[in-house]
């Protein structure tokens, strides 16, 4: 069994997967994350090779107990990937990024894929049908759009987007902070799933992370939804190292 940990920004994720099943996963904050992997290493006693992919500063003691436990893979930029990547500052490339493109390279051989992982930030990735990566685009998330505008101005209040918007005309301040907030996110989505469209051929696009869900229901272009597309590509790069 693989064991997968995946450290966000503000959460962190942890899941099991048996070849390419995933039994089971959890998602909780980083100061329970002790409790949480004994918790996982008691019930599966199986486990034996692990992964941490973490884009925010971790303890040191969260390696030492995985390399005590399981033949150990730290994701860093340097690790073999089975894609060819050609980003021109490869050491700048967010790990969780390289974890997407590897899925959508697994998953659609020989595809033009675009991989949009909607979190803190809004990252698309490109890989073409010869599986090479070639980059993307950066862009706030949802949260951070909305602590934008409350934070930059002196009376806007912070809103909370946990719901789809069908409006587009506020009848209150709140209100037209949500639509604006989730609104231009989605015609940014469809713009930039036009634009990659007229440049490349047959495009399969995926759509992943925390906000999926709220996006997918206002992005007119079609799109995949799946919520475990990290995970799954950690554990991809995971079985590659073990050769």
């Amino acid at each position: 069994m693989n064991l997968i940990v995946d450290a966000g920004n503000t959460l962190v994720k942890l899941a099991v997967f048996q070849n390419d099943i995933l039994v089971e996963k959890d998602t909780f904050e980083k100061e329970v994350f002790s409790e949480k992997i004994y918790f996982f290493f008691e019930k599966y006693p199986k486990i034996s090779f692990s992964i941490l992919s973490s884009v925010q500063k971790h303890p040191k003691s969260w390696e030492e107990l995985l390399k005590s436990k399981t033949k150990f893979l730290q994701l860093l930029s340097s690790t073999p990937v089975f894609f060819k990547n050609r980003y021109s500052s490869k050491n700048t490339l967010g790990i969780d990024r390289i974890a997407l493109i590897a899925n959508a390279a697994h998953q659609y051989k020989n595809k033009n894929v675009l991989v949009i992982d909607a979190g803190t930030c809004i990252t698309y990735d490109f890989i073409n049908s010869d599986n090479e990566y070639l980059g993307g685009v950066i862009s706030p998330g949802l949260t951070m759009r909305a602590r934008a505008m409350h934070e930059f101005t002196a009376k806007l209040p912070l809103v909370e987007v946990v719901e789809e918007e069908k409006s587009i005309l506020g009848k209150t301040t709140q209100q037209c902070l949500k639509i604006g907030v989730v609104k231009a996110t989605a015609l940014e989505i469809d713009g930039f799933i036009s634009e990659y469209k007229n440049n490349f051929q047959d495009l399969t696009v995926i759509l992943t992370g925390g906000d999926r869900q709220i996006l997918s229901k206002n992005v007119k272009n079609s799109i995949f939804a799946p919520s475990n597309f990290l995970l799954e590509g950690l554990n991809q790069i995971l079985e590659f190292n073990k050769s």
